[in-house]
């Protein structure tokens, strides 16, 4: 079985499955390739509007390889360009779900902090414990992590390496919300399917103005925001939405 599997539950969602489930998921070379292949395909797919990014039941995914990195030298990574591992996962223009059960540590928790919604399961760890074994977050956890909880819990995970609950990380915004462990993958299923059947390019258009947004100043982000907004209003969407809303009728958005 490939190490990333490629999934189609239903029109317009695709899921991304990290599929390593003897190392607990493990990220290795070879999965961050493939997760990049698939999201580089899903970005040319205009009839996919949403993904899931998701392990298995015991693991989202419980960090680097460490048999891999630990006789890794500084101009391996160079070489391997590990600061672009998830260049198309950061790049993808629609909305990523990922779904969390078990472990999400270390890089797992970084991919998981490029998603748009996470969903949790109640027994879900989160975590950076790479502290534990001599190095550092080096994929965007010591700066994605403190922007979605703030510092002084960023600090707290990443020095002391100790995972938190998906309680915990729901209380401090890491993740969107918190189901039984049984239900993470509907719970993001149903979202997906909520967001498919919504007008793309406003979808879109979301997803751009709040991500740039969040490190611009406020009056450029309201800029940004209105900008968008009157460009919606040159779309087929925004007149079928209005129309559908005026004759109470169910919309049928096509993305133009």
């Amino acid at each position: 079985m490939p190490e990333v599997l490629l999934e189609r539950p239903a029109e317009a969602v695709a899921v991304v499955r990290l599929n390593r489930p003897e190392a607990l998921n493990s990220l290795n070379g070879r999965v961050r390739e493939l997760v990049n292949e698939h999201f580089s395909t899903l970005a040319k797919e205009d009839g996919v509007r949403a993904v899931i990014l998701t392990g298995n039941e015991k693991a989202f995914a419980a960090g680097g390889d460490l048999k891999e990195m630990s006789t890794m030298r500084p101009v391996d990574h160079l070489r391997s360009r590990s600061h672009r591992a998830w260049a198309a996962v950061q790049d993808y223009p629609k909305p990523i779900i990922a779904a969390i059960n078990g472990w999400a540590l270390g890089g797992g928790l970084e991919l998981a902090m490029h998603a748009d919604i996470i969903v949790a399961g109640e027994n879900a760890k989160l975590g950076q414990p790479e502290i534990k074994v001599g190095i550092m977050p080096g994929a965007g956890g010591t700066q994605r992590l403190p922007r979605a909880v703030g510092k002084f819990v960023a600090m707290k995970m990443c020095l002391l390496g100790e995972p938190i609950t998906a309680r915990e990380a729901l209380q401090w915004g890491l993740v969107s919300e918190v189901v039984p462990d049984e239900q993470v993958f509907p719970r993001a299923l149903e979202m997906a399917h909520t967001i498919a059947a919504m007008p793309p390019l406003a979808v879109m258009a979301i997803k751009d103005v709040l991500l740039a947004g969040l490190d611009a100043s406020l009056e450029t982000g309201l800029m940004l925001e209105r900008k968008a907004f009157d460009l919606l209003f040159d779309t087929e969407d925004q007149k079928e939405g209005m129309r559908a809303f005026i004759e109470k009728r169910r919309p049928a958005y096509k993305g133009s």
